[in-house]
């Protein structure tokens, strides 16, 4: 008889840990309310991978450069990896919100850079300006946009690029 008291104790004291536990669940599923963005305000993210280009144009080897190399090396275009950094600026309103210069990575500096910025702004009308430099070999910015957009509360923009398209808003 003692067994099944002693039983009967342990169901309810089981109980009462798994009723405790599942308040404990319940109101940290509700409580404290946590919101991302305060009151009217809105995000606008740029992300993108691009890969800058070649910094360099590729040189013609002399005869007498060809004869220098070792025969497996003679190969009659010289040609470097190395890819220009992305500059880039992001305007808002005419003010500038973020400006980078991002080195290609990679051991000889030929991979694509990867952009990322988000920023917070006020809801409403705004003009965006984003500006990219991808060659070493050209004066200026070689990609421009510049559009009205209009943010709702809460709503995050997202920029993207796409070589031969350009910046695309989705």
């Amino acid at each position: 008889m003692l067994n099944t008291d002693n039983k009967l104790f342990q169901y309810f004291l089981q109980a009462i840990n798994y009723s405790f536990f599942m308040a404990v669940i319940w109101y940290f599923s509700s409580s404290p309310s946590y919101r991302q963005l305060e009151e009217g305000k809105s995000i606008i993210t740029v992300s993108f991978a691009h890969a800058g280009e070649i910094k360099e144009p590729c040189h013609r080897r002399t005869q007498e450069e060809l004869m220098a190399l070792p025969p497996n090396m003679r190969a009659p275009m010289d040609c470097t990896r190395e890819r220009s950094p992305i500059k880039i600026e992001i305007s808002l309103d005419g003010n500038l919100v973020y400006s980078e210069s991002a080195e290609a990575p990679g051991f000889y500096k030929d991979s694509g850079v990867d952009i990322y910025h988000a920023a917070e702004v006020s809801s409403g009308s705004h003009r965006l300006a984003i500006k990219m430099d991808d060659s070493v070999l050209k004066e200026g910015f070689d990609y421009t946009f510049e559009q009205d957009i209009e943010l709702k509360p809460a709503q995050i923009l997202l920029v993207d690029f796409l070589p031969g398209r350009g910046f695309l808003i989705k």
